[in-house]
């Protein structure tokens, strides 16, 4: 079952982020454009790469009003020690929730029950809770963050813009389409 236009489902967690630690719950993914980056384990080899990307685009998500969330099966404390000890990670300063209970990870349908751990998956939520993207690669392929500028961009477009859409390759101020009759099978 596609997880695309339905709503995240409720969980509680602690957080790490910034030295401190804090609640998350789905309820922080209202009000604001959010991505939640699943991977397999904290002191690991492809995933701080992936970890330390998302960090080089934070400041552009923030422009763009995204909240950005890591999300491991590992616990808030295992994010912090990663922290300290990680040049990569150190680097970080979203959100790194802990999943140890993968309450999350099955909410999000990405958790290897045999392992238990996260796939990588890369979700973009609405300001309504409301899931928009869904992107899982396996464990040995690391993913592009840069990716999600445009991804956020043409999401943000065609909420802002009901009854356009963006096509393939579509880029901010590019052309859209507006679906109906007089299109089809002329594209």
């Amino acid at each position: 079952m596609s997880l695309i236009n339905t709503e995240v489902l409720p969980f509680q967690a602690t957080a790490f982020q910034n030295g401190k630690f804090l609640d998350v719950t789905e309820q922080n993914f209202k009000g604001q454009w959010s991505v939640v980056c699943f991977y397999p384990a904290d002191f690991t080899f492809v995933c701080p790469t992936e970890l330390e990307d998302l960090q080089n685009q934070y400041a552009e998500l923030k422009q763009l009003g995204v909240e950005v969330y890591s999300v491991s099966t590992d616990t808030h404390f295992t994010h912090k020690a990663w922290h300290a000890s990680s040049p990569a990670i150190g680097k970080v300063e979203y959100i790194m929730i802990g999943d140890p209970s993968h309450v999350i990870s099955r909410n999000f349908d990405v958790l290897v029950e045999s392992e238990g751990l996260a796939d990588r998956g890369t979700f973009i939520i609405d300001p309504d809770g409301v899931i928009q993207t869904v992107e899982i690669t396996a464990g040995g392929i690391g993913r592009d963050a840069s990716a999600l500028i445009s991804k956020i961009k043409a999401a943000q477009y065609v909420r802002n813009n009901p009854g356009e859409v963006c096509p393939a390759k579509w880029q901010e101020g590019g052309e859209t389409l507006k679906p109906n009759l007089d299109l089809v099978g002329k594209i």
